[in-house]
């Protein structure tokens, strides 16, 4: 027989752990659908199918999740609402990509630049938190969120390099921008998943969120 839930709405650690977990499985599932060697996650989009309603599908509900966190703070609270509106600008403004043309210029590009710096912004904030509980787990969880904020800023410098130089970059790795925006993502979902709280080893017993 099944027991009552634990929790009677959804709180910041569900949405933490279904986030981490959406944005995890992002970049392989759309790569997979797509049936063929996409040069970005984004490029996804004109593969139309499963492809397309898994990337555009996923944008959205990470655009919710992130609209209706509001953290702990006025500055988490705004930068989540600029984050999600700029997760609708990235799966509403495709990219150009290939022979395909831009709906808008650079919103896509702007979109995802801004939802991928806040996201790195988060893991500072979830870094300096970590650290002010002191104790072994919580230090472990503050080297994770800054090599997940150093991986983020590292895929979003790395394709604006790119950008800059031409295409130099990606004419010797063509899929250079896809694993760019693949271990932005990762590290984004790594993030979220170690603040929901549910990872044993990494979360103490007494500060560990059961989801059933």
């Amino acid at each position: 027989m099944l027991s009552s839930p634990l929790h009677p709405e959804i709180d910041h650690r569900t949405i933490k752990l279904i986030v981490g977990v959406i944005a995890l499985s992002l970049g392989n599932l759309t790569s997979f659908f797509s049936g063929t060697a996409i040069a970005s996650i984004s490029e996804s989009y004109y593969m139309g199918g499963w492809a397309q309603s898994t990337l555009v599908g996923f944008l959205f509900a990470i655009a919710a999740f992130l609209l209706a966190y509001n953290g702990l703070s006025l500055s988490e609270m705004v930068l989540s609402k600029i984050a999600s509106v700029a997760a609708l600008g990235v799966a509403l403004f495709p990219c150009r990509c290939g022979n395909h043309v831009e709906i808008i210029l650079y919103v896509h590009a702007a979109s995802a630049a801004a939802l991928f710096g806040i996201l790195a912004y988060f893991c500072l904030v979830f870094r300096r938190r970590a650290m002010a509980k002191g104790h072994v787990q919580a230090k472990a969880r503050a080297v994770v969120y800054a090599l997940c904020g150093g991986a983020i800023l590292l895929s979003i410098l790395t394709i604006a390099a790119d950008g800059l130089l031409d295409g130099t970059l990606s004419a010797e790795m063509p899929r250079l921008a896809f694993y760019a925006e693949r271990t932005a993502l990762i590290a984004f979902g790594v993030s979220w998943l170690i603040a929901s709280r549910v990872l044993p080893f990494i979360t103490r017993e007494d500060e560990r969120f059961k989801v059933l």
